[in-house]
């Protein structure tokens, strides 16, 4: 749990973007933030559903400042558009929480063609970050915090691992939980490459695992009122299922704790459940079971094949654009 003095925080200079924000993790982060005077921006695909969480937020803090934008992370040019719209109105910007994502999705494809949950859960926020980098490193102290999961290691019996002979699964059998570990080892390492790569900014970077928590994420898996209804609530919290505001726990202090300036590029934990048992506690910090997570090369290589691959989408776009043109 967070300590409870970083809830006292007078936060009133300072403005955070959460991605995902209108429920579940992203949406008690956000309330937070606002109750301590932050100003907040909810960067969701749904804008009715990011209004009503804002109208939430603003019923219980009168004089919170929140903003409701449109970001598609399956979609490069929704994500370019956000950062243009954000960059444009703010000139600071102190927290990034790359919240949002999807879980053992259905096999599909994003508009640039990049694997569903890779797509969503990384490529999306890794574009979104490259692109707001320059303001987060002109604001001192700023953080950045990406929503990885006890999954990076295993899920469900298959492996965290990046496949970079087929990351995409082109070529391989799809399977959703792989699919869904190897999107959540990429957030981590991620945020591992950031925080080696803005060494002596004063930008640090973090990746936590919020637990097992009760959210929609889980409707591709089993249905949702499964775990809302009452007596199906109270077994799966004997089981280990938390709340959204326990959940939320790890990003305030990924995004708060005045220790974290010295463990940039580290994990946070909840309780999860990791190849060996011996790390279902969790941590804050915790040094991850995965043999990946802790590989500085694959960190750097993921970098780089994740600009190469939206490089391509990118250039693709564009030749589509200027060939439809031409047409005309």
């Amino acid at each position: 749990m967070c300590d409870k003095e970083l809830f006292l925080l007078d936060l009133s200079s300072r403005t955070y973007v959460i991605t995902g924000a209108n429920s579940g993790v992203g949406q008690v982060t956000a309330t937070q933030l606002a109750a301590q005077g932050a100003e907040l921006v909810l960067a969701v695909r749904n804008v009715e559903a990011g209004q009503a969480a804002a109208q939430e937020i603003n019923s219980a803090h009168p004089r919170a400042r929140v903003h409701v934008e449109e970001l598609n992370l399956s979609s490069l040019s929704s994500v370019a558009k956000f950062a243009q719209r954000f960059v444009a109105r703010h000139s600071a910007l102190h927290g990034l929480v790359n919240n949002a994502g999807v879980m053992n999705t259905p096999f599909g494809r994003t508009e640039d063609g990049f694997e569903m949950q890779l797509g969503t859960n990384h490529l999306g926020h890794f574009y979104l970050t490259s692109l707001l980098l320059d303001v987060i490193t002109a604001t001192p102290g700023a953080r950045i915090v990406n929503l990885s999961s006890c999954y990076h290691d295993v899920a469900m019996g298959r492996e965290g691992k990046i496949d970079f002979s087929d990351i995409n699964f082109e070529r391989r059998k799809y399977n959703g939980w792989e699919a869904y570990a190897q999107s959540k080892l990429a957030n981590l390492l991620h945020a591992k490459e950031l925080a080696r790569r803005l060494q002596g900014t004063g930008t640090l970077a973090a990746s936590v695992h919020p637990g097992w928590v009760r959210t929609r994420l889980i409707r591709n898996t089993m249905p949702v009122f499964m775990q809302d209804f009452a007596v199906f609530k109270a077994l799966l919290r004997s089981f280990g299922m938390i709340e959204p505001w326990e959940g939320a726990q790890a990003s305030l202090h990924a995004l708060l704790a005045p220790q974290v300036a010295a463990q940039s590029g580290a994990f946070y934990s909840q309780r999860g459940m990791y190849r060996d048992k011996v790390y279902s506690d969790g941590g804050f910090p915790m040094v991850s079971p995965n043999p990946q997570a802790n590989d500085d090369s694959i960190a750097h290589r993921l970098w780089e094949e994740s600009e190469r691959l939206i490089q391509v989408a990118l250039a693709r776009r564009t030749s589509s654009r200027s060939s439809a043109a031409a047409a005309e």
